[in-house]
């Protein structure tokens, strides 16, 4: 799939997401908050890319005195830490406003997922689209489905070799197998 400047964006609010997907929260609270995010950016990267999405999973930095930082993992996914003082929602809805076009008609194709309420309606007002937590892991285990059924279907046999060969192909290899060249 081609990149495009067109493509979807996908704005993920990163914590937000941890604290909805059970396996991320339980990740979280058993190892740590760092191996919960590692495996939201795993779970990430494929959907992104089979959906030709420009992802930014956007992380809270404002307990911590760091700068902004932005990481860009693939041409798809890159992970955004906020600056001290500033959240993921703020992020975000920046991001929504400035992108927002005339009529709360957005310029792009912005998708938010989150399942904060207030979040949802702030970013719905800037033309963005949104996706609660949970419909993003259906959008995910769906994808999933989807792939490994076009994978099964591209690995079955398709009958005898020769036969998906075209007529002109058919011929020469009929002669070289009975040694008529």
């Amino acid at each position: 799939m081609s990149s495009s400047i067109t493509s979807p964006i996908l704005l993920v609010d990163g914590y937000n997401i941890i604290g909805a997907w059970s396996e991320l929260k339980s990740l979280r609270d058993r190892a740590d908050l760092e191996s919960a995010r590692d495996r939201l950016v795993e779970i990430l990267i494929n959907y992104t890319t089979a959906q030709g999405y420009h992802t930014q999973i956007v992380f809270d930095a404002h307990f911590q005195a760091s700068p902004k930082y932005q990481q860009h993992l693939t041409a798809y996914l890159s992970v955004y830490y906020t600056a001290y003082g500033e959240t993921a929602d703020t992020f975000i809805e920046k991001f929504c406003a400035t992108n927002a076009g005339q009529g709360g008609i957005s310029k792009k194709r912005i998708i938010v997922a989150t399942s904060d309420r207030a979040q949802q309606q702030t970013v719905l007002g800037y033309g963005a689209e949104w996706r609660s937590a949970q419909q993003l892991a259906n959008d995910i285990a769906l994808s999933k489905r989807t792939t490994r059924t076009k994978q099964r279907s591209r690995s079955k046999p398709q009958g005898r070799l020769i036969n998906n060969l075209d007529p002109k192909a058919q011929k020469k290899l009929s002669k070289l197998r009975y040694g008529s060249f």
